[in-house]
């Protein structure tokens, strides 16, 4: 009897956007526990500039004294020839370029499949201005807030302070900002302006930060436990450094959240899913203040190392790394 092949499939690192580092630790993490039994991976790096390459052997996917990974050079290859001969592709891309619609067109284009959700709902998930809309539409509790184009002339005026700050398609927290005070507020859209040219300002929800993970099994979204963001130290939210660099996060079982509150969460998380048409996988984060359940966003490829919140989730529902990798592939085919 022939041994069964392996499936190849190209994990996708790096790419054009502000959270390129990002993408490649979630890529070593997925490369470290991808179950080589049944899949035969290749890295396929994206260097900030836009060429397809495949890295050196050596290509670090972790931080390193602090230092983040790039991908910053390989043998350069044309999208054709880098895809050729693989039966999916994995992309481990975040913000623009990668989780936004734009790989995945490209993807249809090529024939070719992939992990996570199609065009429209990845471009929908990524613009938090119209997400927040179609939530509202279904009956989910957004903040308040505007968007705004430029630093002039904005009024704020019926927003609730502290007021968030950040980039209408970003993500990682990079470009947002927490202010307290309005004379901050045009310094604050200059800054979100760097990263996008459409800026979202909320009011504040003060309250527990929970999140939840959304899995298709068997073609149907099912929702994880849940976990509380715990941040400690000097950080006013869970922005950038909190997230990656000094270790200032921590999860914890949200203690003391009512069974109805957790279940509403739950299935709150499902129907955002649902609402955007999203495929594969998605962490869904909202604020529980005031009695009610307000979402804050929806992310279709989450941050995916070993100790990023979407395995973290899904292992407590006894879902191992390497198994939900395996899951994510086979439902791409």
């Amino acid at each position: 009897m022939s041994e069964r092949r392996k499936i190849r499939v190209g994990i996708v690192a790096g790419g054009k956007s502000s959270e390129h580092e990002i993408s490649c630790i979630s890529a070593g993490g997925v490369l470290a526990a991808i179950d080589r039994d049944l899949f035969e991976p290749t890295l396929i790096g994206i260097t900030k500039s836009g060429e397809w390459v495949i890295p050196p052997s050596d290509q670090k996917l972790e931080i390193s004294n602090g230092v983040l990974p790039e991908i910053v050079g390989g043998t350069v290859k044309k999208i054709e020839d880098a895809i050729d001969g693989l039966d999916l592709l994995f992309p481990i891309l975040h913000g623009p370029f990668g989780e936004d619609g734009t790989f995945q067109g490209l993807c249809e284009m090529l024939g070719i499949r992939y992990v996570g959700s199609g065009v429209l709902a990845s471009a929908v998930a990524m613009d938090k201005s119209f997400a927040k809309s179609i939530f509202s539409s279904n009956g989910l509790n957004v903040a308040d807030g505007l968007v705004v184009t430029s630093s002039n002339e904005i009024d704020a005026s019926n927003l609730k302070y502290p007021l968030f700050v950040k980039p209408a398609r970003g993500g990682s927290s990079r470009g947002t900002t927490k202010i307290k005070d309005p004379s901050l507020l045009k310094d604050a859209v200059d800054e979100a302006l760097k990263y996008d040219s459409k800026v979202l300002i909320e009011s504040g929800v003060v309250g527990r930060e929970i999140e939840c993970a959304v899995l298709e099994v068997d073609g149907v979204p099912t929702a994880s436990p849940l976990v509380e963001i715990k941040i400690l130290g000097s950080h006013e939210f869970y922005d950038f450094e909190a997230k990656y660099l000094d270790g200032a996060t921590q999860l914890v079982h949200p203690d003391g959240l009512p069974s109805d509150i957790y279940s509403g969460i739950q299935s709150a998380a499902v129907q955002a899913f649902a609402s955007l048409g999203c495929k594969g996988l998605a962490r869904v984060d909202f604020f529980f203040a005031d009695g009610k359940i307000f979402i804050n966003e929806l992310n279709t490829m989450p941050g995916f190392t070993a100790t990023s919140v979407f395995p973290k989730l899904w292992q407590q529902a006894g879902i191992s790394y390497t198994d939900l990798i395996s899951r994510l592939i086979n439902s791409a085919l």
